[in-house]
């Protein structure tokens, strides 16, 4: 008989709880309900002491019971606060969740005597004890009772999601689209935070209410950062929580420190890489992205300089490269960057210590001109003075497509622009 090693189990139980976090708060994050798992993670607490009080076990289906029902009864009181009386709907939750929270410590600290519960189990859980806590049948154990029941509770979420799915994405990006489609919101809303209920108290035991939180928010909102398909996402958010788990266990291990924490401070570690790495929303992407966006503008106005001193003089107009660069509108160091680059392309040429448009470097500066001018009759058709239509093409000009040029071109025509001057030819 092959024997399963306790890291295996404990990491398998991190895993399990991870994904079934990540989940339901791909969609928890999307609804900007991220605050609700917060308070429902919290708010159950009072549910399971009573359940223990009631019962006298640990038996988890009073457990489950006791907490369920109050998870259910904080999202009835938040909506309530919320649509009923007017509260804000942060304020209500805040609320609810920390008086039930406060209810539950009050019930576990007086009657902590009379059953077997400790609140820093309910926080922090202890998913080092997952091995020796055996699910037995006769006299056959058939393995921590915490797989069992989390490997449970992830199958029900993923056959919900499953089923619900269409539903689920109408009703959390657009909840009155939902209504008019004949799907019931209300529903749904209220099976999801039954799902989210049921995992909390799943998880509670094993890993504990810091962990759930983290992992009900976290991976959602990293995951957010990489992809704006759902169905991405969700694979993302339970790909993040399943690898901090495993890394997590490790990095306990090797700090001699809380496995539960150990795991949030990964998820957390890759929300970080994420916010900063992503790209399309991470911080270093945007700000590469705006280097770039700048560098282009500073470019267009350097070729309509020249463009537009030549239609002055009639002739290949020629300017020093400090007056060239002064024409970029942005910082001196991205105006010499741009400079180098229109070099680099071969769309200016120097010539005696002057700068001129090459042959390439006068069609893209005569394409640019053409999106200006063409903006600029196309606003004043609209009936904006000629006086007020350059500032708004000046912004416009670098992301006018072909597409949009061809469609202005038809609308207004190859003739001149509001202050008389030729619009050049298409291409």
């Amino acid at each position: 008989m092959i024997e399963i090693s306790g890291s295996f189990w404990i990491v398998l139980t991190g895993v399990l709880a991870t994904a079934s976090c990540g989940l339901l708060g791909t969609f928890l994050v999307l609804r900007k309900m991220s605050l609700l798992g917060d308070a429902l993670s919290h708010a159950v607490l009072p549910g399971i002491a009573i359940a223990f009080l009631l019962s006298g076990s640990r038996a988890i289906v009073p457990m489950f019971l006791g907490a369920t029902l109050f998870g259910l009864v904080t999202t009835l009181l938040v909506e309530a606060f919320h649509k009923k009386w007017q509260v804000q709907e942060d304020a209500s939750i805040g609320v609810v969740f920390t008086a039930l929270f406060a209810l539950g410590v009050v019930l576990i600290t007086a009657f902590a005597g009379q059953v077997d519960l400790d609140q820093e189990c309910v926080l922090y859980g202890e998913i080092a004890y997952t091995p020796w806590d055996l699910l037995l049948w006769g006299e056959y154990s058939l393995g921590p009772r915490p797989v069992w029941i989390l490997g449970g509770v992830l199958a029900v979420n993923l056959l919900l999601v499953t089923l619900f799915y269409k539903e689920l994405k109408i009703a959390s990006f657009d909840p009155a689209m939902a209504v008019s489609v004949g799907i019931n919101a209300t529903l749904i809303h209220y099976l999801l935070m039954a799902m989210v209920s049921l995992t909390t108290v799943a998880s509670f035991e094993s890993v504990g209410a810091i962990l759930v939180v983290a992992m009900l928010i976290v991976p959602g909102a990293t995951a957010y950062l990489w992809s704006d398909r759902l169905e991405v996402v969700i694979g993302l958010a339970m790909f993040f929580g399943m690898s901090s788990a495993v890394v997590g266990y490790y990095l306990a291990s090797y700090w001699d420190s809380s496995i539960a924490g150990a795991m949030v401070v990964v998820v957390g570690g890759i929300f970080l890489f994420s916010l900063l790495f992503s790209p399309n929303q991470g911080v270093l992407s945007r700000l590469w992205q705006r280097l770039q966006l700048s560098l282009q503008v500073a470019q267009d106005h350097m070729l309509l300089a020249l463009v537009r001193r030549d239609e002055e003089v009639e002739e290949r107009a020629r300017l020093r490269p400090d007056e060239l660069v002064g024409s970029a509108a942005v910082l001196g160091i991205l105006a010499q960057m741009a400079f180098r680059r229109l070099r680099w392309r071969r769309l200016l040429q120097q010539v005696d210590g002057m700068v001129e448009l090459s042959a390439a470097g006068e069609q893209v500066a005569l394409g640019l001109l053409r999106k200006h001018r063409l903006w600029e009759t196309y606003m004043n058709r609209l009936g904006l003075p000629e006086d007020h239509v350059h500032a708004p093409a000046d912004v416009i000009e670098h992301f006018i497509s072909a597409e949009l040029e061809a469609e202005l071109g038809a609308e207004v025509g190859d003739e001149r622009d509001p202050q008389g001057k030729q619009i050049p030819p298409s291409g």
